[in-house]
């Protein structure tokens, strides 16, 4: 079992940064693969960024990619998502996810919410042009 809370989410000018936090509970934290999904009000979820569980490697959405930096810290049980150059299509309800290693192996699986067993409860971005 894993509780994973999110913080760091505010009010922001285009071209500004924030950085996102996810607090993770639970003792195996370090075999999850985490993510951090978005959704935009009317719009559905959609995959941003993914980290593998040793941190070795990332993956992210083209939107976001040069932008955006996903890290983590196995120590600390947390997992950070940088943003930088923000854009008001930014704006969304960022949520950071895990799953088993071995389910998210491939990109298909990778960025589908359904593949992912826990989630957080979102924390607000919104980005003012």
């Amino acid at each position: 079992q894993v509780q994973l809370v999110e913080s760091g989410g505010g009010l922001v000018q285009a071209g500004g940064s924030l950085r996102l936090s996810c607090a993770a509970s639970g003792h195996t934290f370090s075999s999850y693969t985490m993510a951090w999904f978005r959704q935009a009000p009317g719009k559905e979820r959609i995959f941003v960024a993914a980290i593998s569980r040793g941190g070795g490697s990332t993956y992210y959405a083209d939107s976001v990619k040069g932008r955006f930096t996903i890290s983590r810290d196995n120590g600390k049980k947390t997992v950070d998502l940088q943003m930088i150059i923000l854009r008001p299509e930014d704006t969304a309800v960022y949520s950071c996810a895990a799953a088993p290693s071995e389910i998210v192996y491939s990109d298909t699986y990778r960025v589908l919410p359904l593949s992912y067993n826990y989630w957080g409860q979102g924390t607000q971005v919104t980005v003012s042009s």
